[in-house]
């Protein structure tokens, strides 16, 4: 990853190429929020936006590809495609971060429809292990 990446966006990339649960908790601020196309109300607080974002990377990262990324001084607009069940899911992440460089925001965003409804019942088996 570039140097000219953010420090909590370089951290997230590493995390999505190896993933590991402890690693994955130690990027969250502890009043990070959690927001999904598939949740109605946004998931606030660590252990929520831990256990959506462990399953996200679990159901996705096997064939998550990050295509093009934004950036201003505390936030990003990652876009990304990955595939489930069969279905091509293109989405982006919108992520921001504090002083420490820990997520204090993390909102997804996915279409087409036929691909979000595969990613609901994707993630909702993952989050039941």
């Amino acid at each position: 990853m570039s140097a000219n990446h953010p420090a909590a966006i370089q951290a997230w990339h590493a995390l999505v190429r190896d993933p590991d649960k402890g690693r994955l908790r130690s990027l969250l601020a502890d009043d990070v929020v959690f927001r999904s196309p598939a949740v109605h109300t946004p998931q606030a607080g660590v252990d929520l936006t831990q256990a959506y974002l462990w399953a996200a990377v679990q159901v996705l990262g096997p064939t998550l590809t990050y295509r093009h990324e934004w950036y201003d001084d505390r936030s990003a607009v990652l876009r990304f495609s990955a595939t489930v069940d069969g279905l091509e899911i293109d989405g982006v992440d919108i992520i921001t971060w504090n002083d420490d460089d820990l997520i204090t925001e993390f909102t997804v965003m996915t279409r087409p429809f036929k691909g979000l409804q595969a990613l609901i019942q994707a993630m909702g088996a993952a989050l039941s292990r």
